[in-house]
């Protein structure tokens, strides 16, 4: 049973891990725990979202909770539904980009405010395992049903400068984005070539995380063979993208965040804007060239959203290609990131490889992943290994040096240690990755995220 209440959300195998018992329990958990009275729930397209969906209504309506379901959408949209029907949480039945037979929760506060591990999911487990039992309310709650996107596109496309007319290429990996994005893109002036937008909670063609470039391949050469001035692929519950450039290269998402932030920033002179410590200097280097305060974060959606909120930060952005805006109650959104990519590129005329250009000056390994016995003594032995470094344990190691730097971080949930290296040249980067590889010990793993 362990491992499925996890440090963002909850996750698991269905119906092993979870299943309709154990989610009824975590919908009367829920209600007590964060104390709700008004709860939206969604759902994304997987196959047991339907049966999940009636045993975690179901108990929440049994506890006196009142309930407003939204329907099959992306988790941008639970977001946005929460915040605007003044509900006291919201409950988003998803596994994001995991494989078919996977299933789990992702929840929220007031707001849209993340309820992490250390905020509610740790109550929620202590309680849905007990043996405590849950008496029904006097007052059973209420169930309505309320369509929401409509609504939710307009406030999209609010934010965001009208774009001039693009060829683009869409990736929705057979996840809820292909049933939520055409509302959405049929207000735009793009012409849309779609790939895998049937929702299909199977995923037929390839799985819906955009993290792995075996994922991005199609989409890759559909943005070569047409033409397109941009790719654009979206994780199953539609809160990450990552971007192709119009030769249907890869662009890297700190690439992307860098890019953006010189756009609000140039909103908001001063502002405050975030990134993951694995991201690259460049996005460091471009929030103080425009005047901006970088504030670097640990890796993970509640972290970030937390400091943004502490810093009342405009934007942010993590190497996954999650993509954080104030204006959207600093949640992630890839729609909106979209439509800010587009909006930049109607902007600056140019294509997307030529906008990037200029952000691409430090050399980077991506990130590796190493299967080792012992994750404690690696890091131990890295702490020591280059002197004069500063070391920072903001989250894993990070070692930084005047021409290079490394983050060395455990997975939460694999026996795996994750390597991201920048350098200045190439040829430093290839040396210190062999050095940090030495250090480390531990076998190469294949990356899954």
């Amino acid at each position: 049973m362990a491992g499925i209440f996890k440090a963002y959300d909850i996750r698991g195998t269905y119906p092993v891990e979870l299943d309709e018992k154990l989610t009824s329990r975590i919908g009367s958990a829920a209600v007590k725990v964060l104390g709700a009275k008004r709860i939206v729930v969604g759902r994304d397209m997987r196959q047991s979202g339907p049966s999940l969906r009636r045993a975690l209504i179901d108990a929440m309506l049994a506890a006196g909770c009142d309930v407003i379901d939204i329907g099959e959408v992306g988790t941008p949209a639970l977001y946005y539904a929460v915040a605007n029907l003044s509900a006291d949480a919201g409950i988003m039945i998803t596994a994001s980009h995991n494989p078919a037979r996977y299933n789990g929760f992702k929840l929220c506060g007031k707001g849209a405010t993340p309820i992490s591990y250390d905020t509610g999911i740790a109550d929620i487990e202590r309680l849905a395992r007990s043996d405590e039992a849950f008496p029904a309310s006097e007052v059973p709650g209420r169930l309505e049903e309320q369509h929401i996107l409509g609504a939710y596109h307009r406030f999209l496309l609010s934010l965001v400068p009208a774009t001039k007319p693009f060829k683009v290429v869409i990736d929705t990996g057979n996840g809820m984005m292909g049933a939520v994005l055409p509302g959405l893109l049929s207000q735009l002036p793009v012409e849309v070539t779609p790939l895998f937008f049937e929702v299909d909670g199977s995923f037929p063609n390839h799985e819906p995380n955009p993290l792995d470039p075996r994922n991005m391949r199609d989409l890759q050469a559909k943005v070569r063979e047409v033409s397109a001035d941009l790719g654009i692929a979206f994780d199953g519950d539609g809160d990450r993208a990552m971007f192709v450039d119009e030769r249907g290269e890869l662009a890297p998402s700190d690439q992307i965040t860098a890019l953006l932030a010189d756009e609000f920033l140039a909103k908001e002179p001063g502002a405050t804007v975030i990134y993951d410590l694995r991201s690259s200097w460049v996005v460091r280097d471009e929030i103080l060239r425009h005047g901006g305060k970088p504030l670097e974060s640990r890796v993970g959606h509640s972290f970030i959203k937390r400091s943004m909120r502490q810093t009342q930060s405009i934007f942010a952005g993590e190497l996954s290609g999650h993509f954080y805006f104030r204006d959207a109650f600093y949640t992630d959104n890839a729609e909106l990131a979209m439509l800010w990519v587009l909006a930049v590129l109607s902007k600056r005329g140019q294509p997307l490889s030529e906008v990037l250009k200029p952000l691409a000056c430090y050399f980077a390994t991506g990130e590796l992943n190493f299967v080792v016995s012992d994750k404690e003594a690696c890091l131990a032995r890295l702490e020591t290994a280059f002197p004069g470094a500063e070391v920072s344990w903001l989250d894993g190691i990070t070692i930084r040096l005047a021409d290079w730097w490394c983050n060395v971080r455990p997975s939460n949930t694999e026996p795996v240690l994750r390597l991201n290296l920048e350098a200045k040249t190439a040829a430093l980067r290839e040396q210190m990755r062999v050095e940090v590889e030495r250090i480390i010990g531990g076998k190469p793993a294949e990356s899954h995220h």
